[in-house]
């Protein structure tokens, strides 16, 4: 695993535009970066990356099986009691599933460590699975990449193909996309998401998360007051839950992506199940809920909010000494301690491994780098190349 240095595209500026890359930069500073690109070798990515990524979706699962039957687990997990029936039985229903992405500690020597798991509402989807192929195939054909650059880059063909096994199970209806208002990213990812909706043949349209409404018969719609069958929501489950329209989510014939039971993996607590489930596995790192006694036995860790996004009020301790702090809105749902495993460094810049599932297959990665150790909304994405 190798950080090269390379040439930026000339005109990738203009290309972005075309395309409809509109958050390439983000409050004036770059949040695509195509200065540099992380080699790999196939070895790594099967052996390292892709087969573990599998085994620890297969894991999670096994986590979601225990916990949707357990109510002390479900208190532990901060999940509503009103919703406990619908997550089992939406788990019990093997509600349908689209995508995940699982964040992982790697340097291409050592095992993969775990360091969250993305389940819920996953970004970055347009950039890995659009737009860094753009950038190979362009660095190819000018001569900068050997031919036989490759990039393990799945997401676009295994998201069309997932969709159109989906519109098979819900014949006839159309797929409502959503997202929050004044979030350029999450407007663009849903868009592109819908765009891969479309080209496997499904009907779509789109709603803000703001503008959903509830109608006389107690079912979800939009704007226009059309009903909502079928919903890809970009947009927490933990938040979802909360909102005036929650008590709703009960009674709803609403099918959703990603499904309800997907509260349960997308939760900091699945690490301390993880590890209680499956101890010294190699891909894991050792974690506890923050008021566990065996919490004490870590000296250097990394405190974590249940709900924390995007390295938000991450906390890092070592030798029981608070080192870092990040600032954020979480907290008060409560913590779960991880053992302090720091990203592996390349220069100046500490590098994080996103690896995507499309319905539990491994379907390629992301990789985000920046000075801190905490990988945060604005940290640089970078492509990659296997030779």
């Amino acid at each position: 695993m190798l950080r090269v240095n390379t040439r930026p595209r000339s005109n990738w500026h203009q290309l972005a535009k075309e395309y409809g890359f509109g958050f390439h930069t983000m409050y004036g500073e770059p949040y695509w970066d195509e200065s540099a690109y992380y080699q790999f070798n196939l070895k790594q990515i099967e052996e390292d990356i892709e087969a573990p990524t599998e085994e620890i979706h297969q894991m999670c699962l096994q986590v979601v099986d225990k916990v949707v039957r357990d109510d002390e687990l479900l208190r532990r997990f901060c999940v509503p009691e009103a919703f406990w029936d619908s997550i089992l039985n939406s788990w019990k229903r093997q509600d349908p599933s689209l995508y995940s992405r699982i964040d992982l500690a790697y340097d291409g020597q050592r095992p993969a460590k775990l360091y969250e798991n993305n389940a819920d509402t996953p970004t970055s989807v347009y950039e890995t699975g659009f737009w860094q192929w753009v950038w190979l195939e362009q660095k190819v054909d000018s001569g900068e990449l050997r031919r036989d650059a490759d990039q393990f880059n799945l997401l676009q063909d295994l998201m069309i193909t997932r969709f159109a096994e989906l519109a098979r199970q819900q014949p006839g209806q159309t797929l409502h996309f959503s997202c929050c208002y004044d979030t350029v990213e999450d407007r663009e990812t849903v868009q592109y998401m819908e765009d891969c909706a479309k080209e496997a043949g499904l009907s779509t349209a789109f709603v803000h998360v703001e503008d959903i409404g509830i109608n006389d018969l107690g079912e979800f719609c939009d704007k226009q007051n059309r009903e909502i069958r079928w919903m890809f929501k970009l947009y927490p489950w933990e938040f979802m839950f909360e909102e005036e329209y929650g008590k709703h989510l009960t009674k709803t014939t609403t099918n959703w992506l990603e499904p309800l039971w997907k509260s349960i993996i997308s939760n900091k607590a699945l690490l301390p199940m993880l590890w209680r489930m499956f101890p010294n596995h190699p891909n894991l790192l050792p974690a506890y809920f923050a008021d566990d006694k065996a919490a004490a036995t870590l000296t250097d860790y990394v405190k974590k909010p249940l709900f924390s996004r995007e390295g938000a009020n991450i906390s890092v301790y070592r030798d029981g000494i608070k080192t870092l702090d990040s600032q954020g809105p979480y907290g008060e749902e409560g913590y779960i301690v991880q053992a302090y495993h720091p990203l592996p460094k390349f220069g100046d810049n500490y590098t994080l491994i996103g690896s995507w599932l499309i319905n539990g297959e491994a379907a390629g990665i992301s990789i985000r780098e920046d000075s801190s150790v905490v990988t945060q909304d604005l940290s640089r994405y970078l492509p990659h190349i296997i030779i």
